[in-house]
């Protein structure tokens, strides 16, 4: 059935990375496009690399949300280089700005940790607006598609209509779900989904996690008690914490993130509506303020629209024509 639904891997190999990457530039477009008028200038064929190029280079990666902190050390690494050996031109420097974007995501990107035992459960936090709920879908989705077997578990029990909305996704993407009613224990929901997903030998426990409770203290402490509730079960999970950053909101969801971080055991992130902001440039600044890799990104609403990220390809798509 999932080989009939999703065809040979091998023949579709290839067109799978056109695509991808395809898709990928379509999702930064309004980045590239916004860092493409700001740097046609500073990387012009024939302009030679001075300081002053170099400055405006450093605003320009500042205007798509790079960040201050890391265009400075960014361009700072480029004027070291400048004075060792000449950058010739704009193309040289538009080589070596890819190289650095490139190495500053992959500086973060970690082996999978190894499962000692099924299901590999993965929870999903983040604040309300995020789209975590959504996320959790997508996932499940694309976990499937890879042929694994994925339980879905709706432990957002706080947000009027979460439990809901999952259910659609769980419908749309075949991938069956454990609930409660609203208002109910989510370390007790989580609990029954862990026994099911563990009697069922699902590869994959998905779990959408609540975004707000009635204090940040109460939220850090009911994700600090579902990950007591998971270890007592299964001891080296869970196996990752996936951050749901909204892209649009650009270095104003750092903070947030890193309290996230701090409380929560974040492994990862996941940045969605990457295909609605011209502040792509988010997506190397969490990589490197927060020292964690992006694991997804998020490029619209279809339910294959969750891409596994690949810096290659992100950093290609925004420097790329």
């Amino acid at each position: 059935m999932i080989q009939t639904l999703f065809g040979s891997l091998k023949e579709e190999e290839e067109p799978k990375k056109k695509g991808f990457l395809d898709r990928m530039k379509q999702a930064v477009s309004r980045t590239r496009e916004s860092l493409e008028e700001r740097i046609d200038g500073v990387l012009s064929l024939t302009r030679t690399v001075d300081e002053e190029a170099l400055e405006e280079l450093e605003m320009s990666l500042i205007a798509s949300d790079i960040g201050v902190t890391t265009a400075a050390e960014i361009v700072s690494t480029l004027r070291e280089r400048a004075k060792r050996e000449q950058i010739r031109d704009g193309a040289e420097l538009k080589d070596l700005l890819k190289t650095q974007l490139k190495g500053i995501l992959d500086e973060q990107q970690l082996s999978p940790r190894r499962v000692v035992s099924q299901p590999e459960v993965i929870l999903l936090v983040g604040v309300n607006g995020t789209g975590k709920t959504t996320t959790s879908g997508k996932l499940a989705a694309h976990l499937r598609g890879q042929g694994k077997t994925v339980l879905l578990c709706a432990a957002d029990t706080f947000r009027a209509a979460a439990i809901e909305q999952l259910e659609v996704w769980s419908e749309r993407s075949g991938v069956e779900i454990i609930k409660s009613r609203q208002g109910g224990d989510p370390s007790a929901v989580l609990f029954d989904a862990l026994q099911a997903a563990k009697a069922r030998g699902n590869d994959y426990l998905v779990v959408d996690t609540a975004g707000r409770l009635h204090t940040k203290n109460n939220l850090m402490a009911e994700l600090d008690k579902m990950r007591r509730t998971t270890q007592r079960l299964i001891p080296d999970a869970p196996h990752e914490v996936l951050l749901v950053m909204d892209a649009t909101t650009g270095q104003n969801g750092l903070q947030q993130a890193r309290l996230f971080t701090e409380s929560a055991g974040v492994t990862g992130i996941v940045i969605t509506k990457l295909d609605g902001t011209a502040r792509g440039g988010i997506a190397i600044a969490i990589a490197r303020e927060l020292k964690l890799p992006v694991r997804y990104v998020g490029i619209g609403e279809k339910i294959d629209d969750l891409l596994p990220f690949e810096s290659g390809a992100f950093v290609d798509s925004l420097l790329d024509n």
